[in-house]
């Protein structure tokens, strides 16, 4: 019997229900994590850190990178957690790594509250859900991965704070999310519909309904779109201001809401998407990243070479964890600066840092929420009957069609002289996709599953170059209104 969980547990509600601000600094959090966390207390010796030997922050920003690979996964679990226990945690999340290996991340319900504010930021600031009952959708998947559950806690949170929020948790059931809605959303004053973005979208185009009476709102995750997306989606629902009624969450299993958006950011973004030009400039980049604000008290960010590293007291403590999103940060400050510099004079009424994410493009894309790994996708091209038709080579990508709907697309190198059946090879990859990646089964609707194949010859210049070290994956596109060698369905 842990005799002290009560309080700490009593202690994280009273300081969440008196919006309390979220105190201390990274550099306390790393000497709390160094004793109290064996596993952090063994990495830090095996690189020669002493920990009494940091103490400014440019201490810190030497400290050695953690990732899955050279921290969570060479310790056991308990020691992972703090005091080695991991029975101080009561929920655990299990995500897939970029190799698909599953990764167990447990949590506390204390944990749950500090993202728990970022929730109450968006439903405050954008949606006025203190002052208008309010019906909260989840549409992200139920079961072992973090969105669901993690999202339905913290949404009960801001119940039990007081705001006017009621909860149903239908998942990522189409039909389900479509049955409830006209029983419950005519007794609340507004909707709130959260999930992964194409998920959102089919059931929005779904509907036989008129959505405008609903007053619907947004909480999407998972998935960078773009602000034509969000123009498309917000009209389809009838939401007159897309700038407060819908907003992104960055987040993690690692460590649950690392930023989200505001009003702020999402008239920042939608700015710079008018002026590709100034975007690129910024970001560095000519893809227009998720564009996130974040409190550095609670998640404490940093860039390594294109990268994004952060720190964060969670049911497993991590210390400069490398989560390999490519990335950037920019304070409140620089942000004001170079939009008055370029004409821009949105008002700043808040001087939270902004993040802006990419993604993990090198490494795997993000479909209906689920991560698709490059390995998974391989094995459907290795079976009998389609491995002596191809090279084995592939380029996986996200596009989107003239309708704003995601496609998964893979673009396959056929053997010299050889052909194939696109179709054919759509439904191995698929079959395969299903069996080996429970995200994509649980998350990705059935009729979506089966990607879109395009066949392209040996050695094609575009996708195949020779000589030339290939790349599996590519960042969003948009789809072409004709594709050759389009598999059917």
């Amino acid at each position: 019997m842990d005799v002290d969980r009560p309080a700490r547990v009593a202690e994280g509600l009273r300081s969440f229900f008196a919006d309390d601000l979220v105190e201390g600094s990274v550099l306390d959090l790393f000497h709390r994590v160094a004793t109290t966390v064996p596993a952090y207390r063994r990495f830090l010796a095996a690189h020669g850190v002493d920990p009494a030997g940091v103490v400014t922050v440019d201490d810190f920003r030497r400290l050695p990178l953690t990732d899955k690979d050279n921290y969570h996964r060479r310790h056991p679990l308990p020691d992972l957690c703090r005091d080695g226990r991991l029975d101080g945690c009561d929920l655990v999340a299990v995500s897939s790594g970029s190799s698909g290996r599953p990764t167990v991340w447990p949590r506390s319900l204390v944990d749950e509250l500090a993202v728990a504010r970022r929730f109450e930021q968006v439903f405050r600031d954008g949606f006025r859900a203190h002052e208008r009952s309010t019906l909260a959708v989840v549409c992200f998947p139920l079961g072992t991965w973090v969105g669901g559950l993690f999202t339905t806690a913290c949404v009960r949170h801001l119940a039990a704070k007081g705001y006017p929020v009621t909860t149903v948790a239908p998942g990522n059931n189409k039909a389900e999310v479509l049955r409830v809605l006209p029983e419950l959303a005519g007794h609340f004053d507004q909707v709130v519909l959260l999930g992964y973005p194409p998920f959102v979208k089919d059931v929005v185009d779904s509907a036989g309904f008129d959505w405008a009476p609903l007053h619907v709102k947004l909480v999407l995750a998972g998935e960078v779109f773009s602000e034509e997306w969000r123009t498309l989606v917000a009209g389809r629902l009838g939401i007159a201001d897309p700038v407060r009624d819908t907003a992104s969450l960055y987040g993690t299993a690692d460590a649950g809401v690392l930023g989200n958006e505001t009003p702020l950011s999402v008239s920042v973004r939608r700015f710079l998407a008018g002026r590709p030009d100034l975007a690129r400039e910024l970001f560095g980049g000519s893809r227009l990243p998720t564009l996130v604000q974040y409190d550095p008290a609670s998640r404490y960010f940093e860039v390594s070479e294109g990268t994004l590293l952060f720190s964060g007291d969670n049911g497993i403590p991590l210390i400069r964890y490398h989560i390999a999103d490519e990335g950037g940060v920019l304070s409140s400050v620089d942000m004001q600066e170079f939009l008055r510099r370029n004409g821009c004079d949105i008002p700043f009424y808040n001087d939270m840092p902004f993040v802006f994410v990419f993604g993990r493009s090198m490494f795997t894309v993000s479909y209906f929420g689920a991560n698709v790994y490059p390995e998974n996708v391989s094995v459907g091209l290795e079976q009998p009957g389609v491995s002596d038709l191809v090279t084995g080579k592939f380029v996986l990508e996200t596009v989107s069609d003239a309708d704003e709907d995601t496609v998964l697309r893979v673009t396959v190198e056929l053997a010299p002289g050889r052909t194939a059946d696109p179709g054919e090879v759509a439904e191995s990859i698929r079959a395969h996709l299903v069996r080996l990646n429970s995200e994509f089964a649980h998350y990705v609707p059935a009729g979506r599953q089966r990607p879109e194949v395009v066949l392209r010859p040996a050695g094609d210049p575009e996708h195949f170059p020779v000589g030339v070290k290939h790349r599996y994956t590519r960042p969003r596109a948009a789809a072409p209104s004709t594709v050759a060698d389009r598999a059917p369905g």
